[in-house]
This record gives structure tokens, C-alpha cells and sequence, in this order.
């Protein structure tokens, strides 16, 4: 006889972490990684899951080469996948102080509607202070089906 223990599978977390420059060229290879790091995880290039975390990362990663940019210091893209529970893409910057909010944009704001995606794909996104210095800004998919 087997326990509902001795059933379940193990579950194998694979996490990716790399530092990119803090640049529009370092936020496109921030994006393309993701892709090859899924890709090498077992999930192809064009399927869902790919393109939303290509699409978030990309929304990311902009925003911190953009208003997180402090000359001089990177970027970081990290990943974290276990197969059929979670993904989350962490991007962090240098600059703590310059917070995106959670909201709409108004008709008039320049900016904002990156978030708005990322608000709309992700299962959930937050902020975090990123020690020592800078923020990290998190998205989350939930793969349960």
C-alpha cells in the first residue's frame, strides 16, 4: 500500500539569475534570455508561457533601464521555475527611491501602460527593497491547471 505521500512527484525548481547592462540593448538581452533559459527549461520558444514571460520580462526590464538607471551600475534578471506551479521574473535596478505604483495611467500620462500589462498577464506583481541598495520589482505566474 502507498501513502498520498509516496505518489506525489518531486518538484525541481530551476532558478537563473544574470546581470545585464543598464541600457536598452541590456533590457532586449534581458528578454531574450528569459526565452533561452525557458527554452533550455523544456517549454519552446512560441508557446504561451514563453511569450508572457517574454513579455513581462521585456516590460520589466524597460522600466528599470529607464527610470531605474543609475550610470555605471547593472541590472539584474533572475528566474525562478518550478514545472506546473510558479514562474517569477525578478528585475532589479539600483534606484530605490524611484518606485513604479500600481493604478491607470490618465489619458494624458506619458507613461505607465507598460505596468498595465504587466498587471493584466501576471498573476500578481509587487515591489521589494532590494538589499543593499536599489528595489526589485517581481512578477508571478500561477501554471496550476
Amino acid at each position: 500500500m502507498t501513502t498520498p505521500l509516496a505518489r506525489k512527484q518531486p518538484v525541481t525548481v530551476r532558478m537563473f539569475a544574470q546581470r545585464f547592462s543598464s541600457t536598452p540593448r541590456g533590457a532586449r538581452l534581458a528578454r531574450r534570455l528569459t526565452l533561452l533559459q525557458l527554452h533550455q527549461w523544456g517549454v519552446p520558444y512560441g508557446a504561451e508561457l514563453s511569450d508572457t514571460a517574454g513579455l513581462l520580462t521585456a516590460e520589466l526590464a524597460a522600466n528599470a533601464v529607464t527610470h531605474g538607471r543609475v550610470p555605471g551600475r547593472d541590472c539584474e534578471l533572475a528566474l525562478l521555475y518550478v514545472p506546473r506551479i510558479l514562474l517569477r521574473i525578478d528585475v532589479s535596478d539600483t534606484r530605490g527611491e524611484c518606485r513604479p505604483e500600481p493604478g491607470v495611467p490618465g489619458p494624458l500620462d506619458e507613461g505607465g501602460r507598460g505596468l498595465l500589462l504587466v498587471g493584466a498577464l501576471a498573476s500578481r506583481w509587487e515591489v521589494f527593497d532590494r538589499v543593499p541598495v536599489g528595489k526589485t520589482v517581481r512578477a508571478e505566474l500561477d501554471l496550476k491547471t
